[in-house]
C-alpha cells in the first residue's frame, strides 16, 4: 500500500510500505478521506511533537476491510470513523475521567501511523459506525467536529447568550454551527477572508467582522459595535498569539473564553492578570475530544452539522505532501485527501 511518512521534521516521504495486520481487538480500515489539518504542518515544522518515521493523517474515515479475532460490533463492509486519541485507561488523569490529559496519550496521525494511507490500522475502542449513505469526504470532519464539541461543553453556552468566534477556519465555522445549536441568538464570527465570512453568514453567524479594519474591540465590542459589552463566550480558533492576546478584551464582565486554536510549541502571549481578575474573565484551554467523538459521528449522520461547504478541494496521495508543507492558500477552509 502506499503511505505518506514524516521522515523527520520537514522532510515526507511517499513510499510503499506492507499493508497492516490487525491485532486481536483491531479493524483494518480503507481510508476513503483523511483531512489535512493545521496540526500537521505543525508537526511537519516540528513546532508540535511526533514520533517520526510516522504516518500523519488523524482525521479520517473509511470502510472495514477486516476484524480482529476478538472484535465485536463491527465487520467488514462498515463505514467508520475513527477517534485518533488513545488514552492508556490507568494514569491519575484517565481515572479522574480527563483521558485527554492522559499521561501516556498517544494519537494515531502522530505516535501512530494514521490516515495518509491506503489503510490504516484503529483499535475498536476508537471506532464509530457512520451510515453506508453518507457522503465518505464528510466523514473526515467527525475529529474537527469532536474537538469543538469539547471547547463548547467547556464554554457552558445558555439559550439567548452572545458568542465571539476568532477565526474563520474549519474549526471556527463548525463553533459558529454549535453555538447556534446551542441556543445562542447572537453570533459574530472575526476573519480577514471575506469569503469565509460570506460562508459564515450562511452556516448561521448573525454578523460578520473584517479585523484588519482598525480597532477591532472598538468595533466588535465597543459602544457601537456588533455586541456592545462584550460576549458572553469568546471562543478563540485563530491559533495566532494576537488574536489570543485579544480574545479577552472582547468578552464582556464575567464571561468566559475558549482557546481552541493551536499555537506553535514555545510561544508566549502577553495577558493581563488584572484585567482578567478585576472583569473576572474566564480563561479556558480546551484540549482534544474527551467523550465527544460519539456524538459528532452522530452529526454528521444527521447532517445537523454542514461541512461540505467546508471542502475547499480534494487531493491525491503524491499533493499531499506539498500542501502540508505550504501554508494554507487564501480562502481555503479544508483540503481532503482521497486515496
Amino acid at each position: 500500500m502506499k503511505a505518506l511518512f514524516l521522515d523527520a521534521v520537514g522532510q515526507f516521504a511517499l513510499r510503499d510500505t506492507p499493508r497492516p495486520e490487525p491485532g486481536p481487538h483491531d479493524l483494518l480500515v480503507r481510508v476513503e478521506a483523511c483531512g489535512i489539518c493545521g496540526t500537521d504542518r505543525h508537526l511537519f515544522l516540528g513546532e508540535f511533537p511526533a514520533k517520526p518515521p510516522v504516518t500523519l493523517g488523524h482525521e479520517f474515515s473509511g470502510i472495514i476491510e477486516a476484524v480482529g479475532a476478538r472484535v465485536s460490533g463491527f465487520a467488514p463492509g462498515m463505514r467508520v470513523t475513527g477517534d485518533p486519541n488513545i488514552a492508556c485507561g490507568r494514569c491519575p488523569e484517565c481515572h479522574r475521567g480527563r483521558v485527554n490529559l492522559c499521561h501516556h496519550l498517544q494519537a494515531i496521525g502522530i505516535h501512530r501511523n494514521g490516515g495518509f494511507a491506503d489503510y490504516v490500522l484503529l483499535p475498536e475502542t476508537q471506532a464509530f459506525a457512520l451510515p453506508p449513505s453518507l457522503d465518505p469526504l464528510h466523514g473526515a470532519f467527525c475529529e474537527p467536529l469532536a474537538c469543538c464539541l469539547h471547547g463548547v461543553d467547556l464554554a457552558e453556552i445558555k439559550p439567548g447568550s452572545s458568542v465571539i468566534v476568532i477565526g474563520g477556519g474549519v474549526i471556527g465555522l463548525l463553533v459558529v454551527q454549535l453555538a447556534r445549536l446551542a441556543g445562542a441568538t447572537e453570533v459574530v464570527l472575526l476573519t480577514r477572508s471575506e469569503s469565509k465570512r460570506r460562508l459564515a453568514e450562511g452556516l448561521g453567524a448573525t454578523a460578520t467582522l473584517d479585523p484588519s479594519g482598525g480597532n477591532v474591540v472598538e468595533s466588535t465590542v465597543g459602544p457601537h459595535g456588533a455586541i456592545p459589552g462584550g460576549a458572553d463566550v469568546v471562543f478563540e480558533c485563530a491559533g495566532l498569539p494576537e488574536t489570543v492576546e485579544q480574545a479577552p478584551h472582547l468578552a464582556r464582565r464575567g464571561g468566559t473564553v475558549i482557546i481552541l486554536g493551536v499555537l506553535p510549541q514555545g510561544v508566549t502571549v502577553a495577558l493581563s492578570p488584572f484585567d482578567l481578575l478585576f472583569r473576572e474573565i474566564k480563561l479556558i484551554p480546551s484540549f482534544l475530544n474527551p467523550f465527544t467523538h460519539a456524538r459528532a459521528a452522530a452529526l454528521i449522520a444527521a447532517g445537523t452539522i454542514q461541512v461540505a461547504p467546508l471542502i475547499s478541494r480534494t487531493i491525491r496521495f503524491d499533493e499531499a505532501a506539498d500542501a502540508i508543507s505550504h501554508p494554507a492558500g487564501s480562502g481555503e477552509i479544508r483540503v481532503v485527501v482521497v486515496p
